[in-house]
């Protein structure tokens, strides 16, 4: 009778201690369950009987004994009739129900997005999510089977598959400028967390409540040029640009001292040299006073002797230049000022200026008054022979 007894399985519980359990098959081995047996299931947890390969009942949290009043579909398989009592066999299986949040996912190839200010743009992205099981039953028929210890690791590469598949979706149809995403990440979040719980709930018994977009990332050189951007967005105008520009070139120079390139700094120190004298040079001249003319001489008296006064000296005709740095108005400039930035080589040849008169941009190098400034440089000479 001890031996018979030990068959019988009189307990069926389970508690999990792995934290990343979805799925645990009740190992029963060859035991039969006895009819009065006591079925636990706790919170967070559902019981699922399987009867020769297909699901029968399913029992939610609580404390059960087992009869053929509470197993309706198992005691329509097993063919019972009248009560019958007997011990019985079948496969049972708890799922977890709680949420399981320390998923992850992340872009492993950018996603290519269009933009309506910088035209298209790649982007990265990743983030953490919460998975939670809403239709234990569907989740054994697609996902589990009978694997005896379904484990989050086993469905969390399917996951992030999904996710990366609508981020490109949900980045391009959101209209949303690349400039305002991170304002706008946790909005996003939820939209996306919502899709994927209306495609994986109905097909796979899974739902996501809650989806975190932690950050959204640009390439480097995409970065490098946004920073751009700004700094010429603080600095203003060309002239600051071109002084900005000669100091950083200083600084290079001087953290690169020793060795075997001392005399390839100081080289670079004397051009940059050169650079600033050329920089600084036209603000110099415009901010100075002009020098004192020398005193012309005395004018022969008119007849009856009067002094002769001279005519005054023609107007000399002073325009106010513009011009168009990345898309963006600089000036105005005075002539005698923006002639020695064309001089210096902070205006370059293809910028487009305009003046009072002109009756619209024009490349600078086709404007007749600055025409002299850029002049064809004549190729080398030939070999001689």
């Amino acid at each position: 009778m001890d031996r018979l007894r030990g068959e019988f399985i009189d307990i069926i519980e389970w508690t999990d201690d792995s934290r990343d359990t979805i799925v645990w098959r009740y190992p029963r081995y060859e035991n039969e369950i006895k009819m009065g047996a006591k079925l636990i299931v706790r919170e967070s947890q559902v019981a699922v009987f399987v009867n020769m390969g297909r699901i029968a009942d399913v029992f939610v949290p609580g404390m059960y004994e087992l009869q053929t009043g509470n197993l309706p579909i198992l005691s329509t398989l097993q063919g019972w009739k009248y009560g019958f009592h007997a011990p019985f066999k079948a496969e049972v299986y708890f799922v977890t129900t709680r949420q399981f949040t320390d998923m992850k996912w992340g872009t492993q190839n950018p996603v290519t997005v269009r933009d309506p200010e910088f035209g298209m743009v790649r982007l990265r992205a990743f983030g953490g999510y919460a998975a939670r099981v809403t239709d234990p039953a569907r989740l054994l028929t697609e996902l589990a089977g009978t694997d005896p210890q379904f484990r989050t690791e086993e469905v969390e590469d399917y996951l992030r598959q999904l996710i990366v598949g609508r981020l490109g979706t949900l980045l391009a149809g959101s209209g949303i400028p690349m400039l305002d995403l991170a304002a706008r990440q946790g909005e996003l979040g939820d939209r996306l967390g919502q899709a994927l719980t209306d495609e994986l709930a109905a097909s796979h018994g899974i739902s996501i409540p809650k989806f975190v977009i932690e950050n959204i990332s640009l390439p480097p050189e995409v970065e490098q040029a946004i920073d751009a951007r700004s700094r010429m967005g603080i600095i203003g105008n060309v002239d600051n640009y071109a002084r900005l520009q000669a100091a950083d070139a200083i600084r290079d120079a001087a953290n690169n001292p020793g060795g075997a390139g001392e005399g390839i700094g100081l080289g670079l120190g004397m051009a940059v040299g050169q650079q600033m004298a050329q920089v600084f040079a036209p603000q110099q001249a415009a901010q100075q006073p002009f020098a004192p003319a020398a005193p012309a001489p005395a004018s022969p008296p008119a007849p009856g002797g009067a002094a002769a006064v001279p005519p005054p000296l023609p107007a000399q005709q002073q325009y106010q230049w513009y011009i168009a740095v990345d898309g963006q108005q600089q000036g105005p400039y005075d002539h005698t000022t923006f002639t020695g930035h064309i001089t210096s080589g902070a205006v370059r040849p293809g910028m487009l200026a305009w003046r009072e008169g002109m009756a619209a941009w024009q490349a600078l190098e086709q404007i007749p008054e600055l025409a002299q400034y850029f002049r064809a440089t004549p190729p080398p000479l030939p070999p001689q022979a």
